[in-house]
């Protein structure tokens, strides 16, 4: 039930708060889908969430326009002692999942809601071109303000970050598998804001909220 309600409102445009696991980041994302995102919901994720607002992407995307892990292109750019300052794994086991940070050439300084907004609405809309890696080119420039994160190719069989979790809820939407997310912080303990008192607050305002249990229970059954 949780689940299908979290793809329902993905469909509709709405947020949906997401739980990785105790065991990992033990943080909460809110996720909204790429292709409906609205300068609204940049002002929300800054003003409730307040974390990094990202823009994860599908592994098949990734390949279509060239696009590479960061720390694969540091690794390749940075010599000798240099190449110490590359995340390897993270304290929370994963390597990170950043790439490329962009913003759409149509945007001004870029860090606008409705910039922010114009360069993922954008970027989703690759998925329904013909020719998308000329239409990234073209349309868009690096560095910028909105981190592009790409998913793992096995998704949550091989890495259960909120790249993943955010991507497979796209998809089982039947959306285009991109997605916006940004970590809530709790301005009260200045970490990140606790699962419990997300549920709390996903309850008392009936957002949708999902835990990287019910998306592993779930992709077990359906391989994914």
């Amino acid at each position: 039930m949780r689940l299908q309600r979290a793809l329902d409102s993905l469909k509709a445009g709405k947020f949906v708060l997401v739980h990785d696991s105790e065991g990992r980041e033990d943080e909460v994302d809110m996720v909204v889908a790429a292709q409906h995102i609205r300068p609204d919901h940049i002002a929300e994720m800054r003003m409730r969430a307040g974390g990094l607002i990202c823009l994860s992407l599908d592994a098949s995307m990734a390949a279509r326009l060239g696009l590479r892990y960061m720390h694969e292109m540091l690794g390749a750019s940075l010599q000798g002692g240099d190449r110490a300052m590359i995340v390897g794994t993270a304290p929370y086991g994963d390597r990170p999942s950043f790439s490329l940070s962009v913003n759409h050439r149509q945007t001004y300084t870029g860090i606008t809601d409705t910039d922010r907004a114009q360069t993922i609405r954008s970027f989703a809309a690759l998925y329904g071109s013909d020719n998308a890696r000329g239409d990234f080119v073209s349309e868009f420039c690096t560095p910028g303000h909105v981190p592009l994160l790409i998913a793992d190719p096995k998704l949550l069989s091989q890495r259960r970050g909120h790249t993943e979790m955010s991507v497979y809820l796209a998809r089982l939407a039947q959306l285009y598998p991109a997605a916006a997310i940004c970590e809530m912080m709790d301005s009260q303990t200045h970490r990140a804001l606790s699962a419990r008192r997300a549920l709390e607050l996903a309850e008392r305002e009936s957002i949708a909220f999902v835990d990287a249990r019910d998306l592993v229970e779930y992709a077990e059954v359906h391989s994914a």
